[in-house]
């Protein structure tokens, strides 16, 4: 089976998390894809909405028969995602992990714990957003690894490739952040 693994704060889910799922399972060729709702993002100072309220929002949203929600970091008592990543490798033997993320994470991924172990441990598949291509493409980790990039032709192929392997799908975008709507008062914490 091949599992996308989307993760993040949720704080609050939106269209636009829902708009990427559904490009990774087409494009990745993905059996499906699983929301990581965090407890909290480790490089945030102040802390999210309640978990029982983040889940329920993101299940309302994404009501989709190949999409699961999971709070699962906080059962596996993990912070960061390479030891969510190491954890859920050892529970699910079988299964062929991606990692998913926006072009503006991997901008800012040489920031994360163990960021060169989660790059060699699952093959991540990076989502374009908005403005973010420029500055993902000359991160310092997709230069590091930038001859592991798969062709976005070959992005199907993606979850069966050996770590480290990564993509780039450019596409349709929604210009919509979490950060935007809170900040609109739309999402009070």
């Amino acid at each position: 089976m091949r599992v996308g693994l989307l993760g993040g704060s949720f704080d609050p889910p939106h269209g636009g998390h829902a708009h990427i799922t559904r490009w990774a399972l087409r494009r990745l060729g993905l059996d499906q894809v699983w929301w990581l709702v965090s407890p909290g993002n480790p490089l945030k100072t102040e802390g999210p909405a309640p978990l029982a309220r983040r889940m329920a929002a993101a299940r309302a949203l994404m009501q989709h028969p190949k999409v699961r929600v999971s709070d699962i970091e906080t059962r596996l008592g993990t912070r960061y995602t390479a030891a969510t990543l190491s954890a859920m490798l050892r529970l699910y033997p079988g299964v062929h992990f991606v990692w998913l993320m926006g072009a503006d994470n991997l901008a800012s991924f040489h920031h994360w714990e163990d960021w060169q172990r989660i790059m060699e441990m699952v093959p991540i598949g990076v989502l374009a957003r908005p403005g973010g291509q420029l500055a993902a493409g000359l991160s310092p980790a997709a230069r590091r690894y930038a001859r592991f990039r798969l062709p976005r032709a070959e992005a199907g192929r993606l979850a069966l490739a050996p770590s480290p392997a990564w993509t780039l799908l450019t596409g349709p975008m929604l210009d919509i952040s979490s950060s935007e709507i809170r900040r609109r008062g739309d999402w009070v914490r």
